[in-house]
């Protein structure tokens, strides 16, 4: 098992009801295909460093799991299809 790691950024339009909806819609990605998530980390609103969709700020999380190779890309072709994600990134960490 390989340890990863999802930043996932959110419009900053959402209410809180909605970005708890799509990091559970991402953490039941991660586990549908395989992985097991071990941390969330909510860094709430933080100002973007260039603008993105008119908006100047947006919502930061950090998932991390651990899964075998194919669970990442499973993971990114369904995140990048998520309206509400403005954007997102997946890295491998270190062992």
């Amino acid at each position: 098992m390989n340890k990863y790691e999802i930043a996932v950024i959110l419009n900053v339009n959402l209410e809180e009801e909605a970005r708890i909806a799509t990091i559970e819609k991402v953490k039941g990605y991660i586990t549908r295909f395989g992985g097991t998530v071990t941390e969330v980390e909510d860094w709430g609103k933080k100002r973007l460093a260039y603008e993105i969709q008119k908006s100047k700020e947006a919502f930061y999380y950090f998932v991390k799991f651990e899964s075998n190779s194919e669970c990442p890309n499973e993971v990114e072709a369904r995140v990048r299809l998520m309206e509400n994600v403005v954007r997102y990134l997946v890295v491998k960490q270190e062992a």
